[in-house]
């Protein structure tokens, strides 16, 4: 599994977004493998839709996409915290990391150097 972040699905569902392109060619180049994102990740997605009245038509490009909702756990408010102070990322990219381990993610996709580089730290 694949686990994205916020910048590449906003940047899927947004023709206009500056990094639009290179989303695509991401998510095309990993189209064999089954993607995930944690359910704040997708909350957080869904924000800019909901503004324009356009929950529907992004919820269906995520499920068409086939991004898994990863869910957090009953343990997640200790182990967010732990990934917070270990590696000084704000919640929602440690609800990435969080989503990225209990999923046994193959790789983060991201186009935020610091949870990459985050991610690698702790593999």
């Amino acid at each position: 599994m694949i686990v994205l972040d916020a910048s590449v699905l906003i940047a899927h569902l947004d023709g206009r977004d500056a990094l639009h392109a290179r989303a695509e060619a991401e998510l095309q180049a990993a189209a064999g493998e089954p993607f995930g994102s944690s359910t704040i990740t997708l909350a957080e997605v869904l924000v800019g839709p909901v503004r324009r009245d356009r929950l529907s038509v992004a919820a269906t490009a995520i499920e068409t996409l086939g991004v898994a909702e990863i869910p957090l756990g009953a343990d997640a408010p200790a182990r967010l915290a732990r990934l917070r102070a270990q590696t000084g990322l704000k919640l929602p990219d440690c609800c990435v990391l969080l989503a990225a381990q209990d999923a046994a993610a193959r790789s983060i996709l991201s186009f935020d150097e610091r949870l990459i580089a985050a991610a690698e730290h702790l593999a």
